[in-house]
């Protein structure tokens, strides 16, 4: 008897799940406008659909990765399943999380990133939900900029990317890049995210570079060697670096005066 309502059970959420996509793409797609040397890697969760009691053991196999190999092999455009079954076990997509890669230099480590975030509920407050256009297609928005800063004894600089969440416009708020849709919005559609990049950089680290009319010049602080070499009101000393390529520089950007 237990038998036979357990497999009842599973064959109505078989069916309910199936009356739920009828008709419908089971897909959308995930898309990025990014600048020049940018690129996103997302991993696509999946959890057990709504009124499932069903668990996937260790969780094992329930994200799904897109552009892992993004230095080789880029895509821009990521189909992503809404629905998958995974030991058995009905899952719904419930997030993506994206990792956005800059590249500043040709070395194996002149790269870094930001994160960002498209959550995807069963119902939002319609203030959080992603409204779509008559082509089918939502754009969010991002803003990044470069903060750099000098690394170890021979002061090589180094970037660090920062990301805010930003309007059309490029007007930042101080929150996460993140985009927000329920279930039922997303099949056959195509959700964008477009990342604008500001052409300003600034120091990574408070009062360790001064601002002079060409650029920024390096404070020496301590001496060659001190690491972290904060400005401490000190601002006719400086000293040279490293840009990523090897070349030696007095200045940023420019590298000499």
């Amino acid at each position: 008897m237990n038998r036979t309502l357990n497999v009842l059970a599973v064959l109505t959420s078989a069916a309910l799940l199936a009356s739920c996509t009828s008709g419908k793409s089971e897909t959308f797609t995930f898309t990025a406008d990014l600048p020049p040397n940018f690129y996103y890697r997302a991993d696509a969760v999946y959890v057990p659909a709504i009124g499932e009691t069903c668990t996937v053991p260790g969780g094992k196999n329930t994200w799904v990765e897109y552009n892992r190999h993004w230095r080789k092999n880029y895509k821009a455009e990521s189909i992503i399943a809404l629905y998958r079954t995974v030991s058995g076990c009905p899952l719904v997509i419930s997030k993506i999380k994206l990792d956005i890669n800059g590249v500043y230099g040709s070395g194996w480590s002149d790269l870094h990133g930001d994160t960002a975030d498209v959550v995807i509920r069963e119902s939002l407050p319609e203030q959080y939900k992603g409204h779509f256009d008559t082509t089918g297609v939502n754009t969010f928005y991002g803003k990044c900029q470069w903060l750099f800063r000098t690394s170890g004894k021979t002061r090589v600089l180094r970037k660090i990317l920062d990301c805010k969440d930003s309007n059309s416009n490029g007007v930042s708020t101080l929150g996460r890049v993140v985009a927000g849709y329920t279930l039922d919005q997303l099949s056959g559609k195509t959700v964008k995210l477009k990342i604008l990049l500001d052409t300003q950089e600034k120091p990574y680290f408070k009062d360790t570079w001064v601002k002079v009319p060409s650029g920024w010049k390096r404070c020496m602080g301590k001496s060659f060697e001190d690491q972290y070499a904060f400005c401490y009101g000190n601002y006719k000393d400086f000293s040279g670096f490293i840009m990523p390529d090897g070349t030696q520089c007095t200045i940023y950007p420019g590298c000499t005066e």
